[in-house]
């Protein structure tokens, strides 16, 4: 290609960019530019990257590199300032369009709540399982209960009163005589010159403790 024809394909690829970067007025990379313009225009890669650069260098349009990448913008002092009324318009914007963020900020936290609590429930499959593992409860614990109300054996509130009147009667009488037998065995000891075990296994005493058993508590 003659220097003619790459001058002027350089010319027509730093016009189109100018254009691009001015309508949109936000930084692009080179390469966020060539995706954006090469269906369209038919650009190439490397004559974005250069035409960039030209404008840069121009002071056309302003160039900032972050790390080792560069972004390329409009120049704010270029533009056409915006008038009192644009700038109304512009601030009616800005504010419908955060009226419509926090909307759907509001929809969303919405929807995470229902999310959550669809997913701590349980589906429709899991919901029937267990509906029929209680209705088989159910049914064992009233085939139960009229096992038990068919049943002849019952003890009546007189024979419970009876028989609990009894077990308090033994174990007074079990407490009494436990105290009784506890007071003389450590009268003799006191004499005795061998240890108390010893003296139980002689006199072939035994106690509660030894066969695990406790004295209810009394009521």
């Amino acid at each position: 290609m003659s220097k003619g024809r790459e001058g002027s394909a350089a010319g027509a690829a730093a016009a189109v960019l100018l254009r691009y970067l001015r309508e949109q007025n936000r930084p692009y990379s080179a390469q966020d530019a060539f995706g954006n313009l090469q269906r369209e225009h038919g650009l190439g890669k490397a004559a974005v990257v250069k035409a960039l650069e030209q404008l840069a260098q121009q002071g056309r349009i302003r160039e900032k590199a972050y790390g080792k990448q560069k972004v390329y913008f409009a120049d704010q002092e270029q533009l056409p300032a915006a008038s009192d009324a644009e700038l109304r318009g512009l601030d009616g914007e800005i504010a419908a369009l955060s009226a419509q963020v926090q909307a759907l900020q509001q929809g969303c936290r919405q929807m995470e709540a229902e999310l959550r609590e669809l997913t701590g429930s349980m589906t429709t499959p899991e919901m029937a399982r267990e509906v029929e593992e209680l209705r088989k409860d159910c049914a064992s614990y009233a085939d139960k209960l009229e096992r038990i109300k068919s049943a002849t054996n019952h003890v009546t509130p007189e024979e419970k009163e009876k028989v609990c009147g009894e077990q308090r009667l033994y174990c007074k009488e079990w407490r009494k005589r436990k105290r009784m037998a506890t007071e003389l065995l450590d009268a003799i000891l006191e004499g005795y010159p061998k240890s108390k075990k010893q003296f139980f296994e002689e006199v072939g005493i035994e106690t509660d403790e030894d066969h695990n058993v406790t004295l209810p508590a009394a009521v």
